[in-house]
């Protein structure tokens, strides 16, 4: 099933494919990296809200949107009651309306929940001015967390919040009941904060500070989590020679470390294919190689690169640039969005590709064509004049997960060389039981738990959503 406000590839193998709101045409909240301070904004969906105020009353967006796209909150609550109808599997309780028991959780609710209880100084706001949180964000749309939002370890913790709290032989204020201090996890209660053991403040030369969201409330240079969950040599900030490091490449062999991550400010990840100018001005990314590799590996400007990773292969074109140092070379992400059909699902950025496996049970994407002009209810799609569509990389790189946090370590070593006998721009060409192999040498990486107190993973580490702590246990 795909729950997708736009038609993308893993669309074409779905058996549901359940249109979801876009940004104006769903409930949302959103924050960016704008200036220095805090904010929250709130998104709205536009033809309900706007029904509304002229009087019109709806119980779910699908009612008001067009097309009867959903909202996936909605959907999701929605599922839940269907999932569990009288209750019995205590499902049904989580999403219940608390002022109309025994019907679904209203998104009304759920914003007037968070508004309230989530956003600091928000309530203090919108009671200045007469209003309700939810109300205040519909009109205002947006929040500014008052106060310094820097130097937050440094605020002052008032002596109401630390009532219950013990202050243990490290200074902590540790609170009952929480992750900071506990005996069983059946005693930790509700939710547990998104980041931090809930522990509300560290005494500094007397005084309580807020402190950072770490055990001891203070930046740590040392670790105890990380020594004590099994990775002492990582205790302290050290060197550690990754996937990449340049001493194992075999330069005189093409190999070389691909930067798949960078971006160009026109394009919005792989999303922006559906957007008309932005895939006018951007819609094609040449490997950046230094005019030295280029010189070594015998690549010619504008010429076709195959690209060997661990699993399979890519055919790009090549640009020869001093902006780019040398023994790195980058493609950047945004692009290679790709159709099976002709005239289904076309778009801004996609190009018309088959799919087929060979004789050795590799998977290989070939692009058939580009882009080009074609007739719709859209004048402008007549004008297309580009017709590259970039090239899907991301498909040839293995998994590669962090043995610690378990994040994908992107950076790639790969094998740089002209384009050989049959390649064709955009090929991309996967094993996919090479790429199991690999994923089995990562985790081969990891060391077995469970940590400490029995543990799958620590309790204070940001995550969204927490579970309840007994589902941290390991044998829960």
């Amino acid at each position: 099933m795909a729950l997708t406000p736009t038609w993308n590839e893993s669309a074409w193998f779905a058996d549901y494919v359940l249109p979801m709101g876009h940004a104006s045409e769903r409930h949302d909240v959103s924050s960016f990296e704008t200036h220095n301070g805090r904010w929250i904004g709130f998104r709205q969906p536009v033809a309900r809200r706007h029904r509304e105020l002229d009087g019109e009353v709806f119980e779910r967006t699908y009612e008001a949107n067009p097309g009867e796209v959903w909202e996936e909150q909605e959907f999701w609550i929605d599922l839940s009651w269907r999932i569990d109808p009288d209750g019995s599997l205590g499902i049904r309780s989580q999403f219940e309306s608390w002022e109309n028991p025994g019907t679904p959780l209203t998104l009304d609710e759920y914003y007037t929940m968070l508004f309230e209880r989530s956003v600091p100084g928000l309530p203090e706001a919108a009671e200045a001015e007469g209003l309700a949180p939810l109300e205040y964000m519909r009109r205002k749309g947006s929040f500014a967390l008052p106060g310094d939002q820097v130097k937050v370890y440094e605020r002052d913790v008032p002596e109401v919040d630390l009532v219950g709290a013990d202050r243990d032989e490290d200074g902590v204020w540790r609170r009952p009941g929480t992750a900071g201090s506990y005996e069983s996890l059946d005693d930790i209660a509700g939710h547990m904060p998104f980041i931090g053991d809930g522990s509300p403040a560290v005494d500094i030369n007397g005084q309580a500070k807020l402190g950072f969201p770490t055990p001891s409330k203070k930046l740590e240079l040392f670790s105890e989590t990380i020594r004590d969950w099994g990775w002492p040599e990582y205790a302290l900030p050290a060197f550690i020679r990754s996937q990449v490091h340049w001493e194992d490449l075999d330069l005189t062999a093409g190999e070389r470390i691909l930067v798949p991550t960078f971006r160009i400010p026109t394009l919005i990840h792989t999303r922006s294919s559906n957007s008309q100018w932005l895939n006018e001005i951007s819609h094609r990314h040449p490997l950046w190689l230094h005019p030295s590799d280029a010189e070594q590996l015998n690549i010619e400007e504008n010429g076709l690169v195959r690209i060997t990773t661990r699993i399979g292969h890519f055919v790009i074109s090549a640009w020869r640039t001093e902006g780019i140092r040398p023994g790195v070379v980058a493609a950047s992400h945004h692009m290679g969005r790709w159709r099976l059909e002709e005239e289904a699902a076309r778009s801004w950025g996609t190009g018309k590709a088959s799919i087929d496996r060979d004789d050795d049970g590799r998977w290989r994407l070939r692009r058939e064509h580009g882009q080009a002009s074609y007739g719709s209810d859209d004048p402008d799609t007549g004008l297309i004049w580009w017709t590259d569509t970039g090239v899907h990389q991301n498909l040839t790189f293995p998994v590669q997960p962090d043995p610690i946090s378990g994040m994908h370590c992107w950076l790639q070593r790969v094998t740089v060389a002209p384009a050989e006998a049959g390649d064709a721009y955009g090929d991309v060409v996967v094993d996919t039981e090479a790429s199991h192999r690999v994923f089995e040498e990562w985790l081969a990486k990891t060391r077995s738990g469970p940590g400490p107190g029995g543990l799958r993973r620590p309790l204070w580490m940001a995550r969204p959503v927490k579970p309840k702590a007994t589902a941290f246990g390991y044998d829960s």
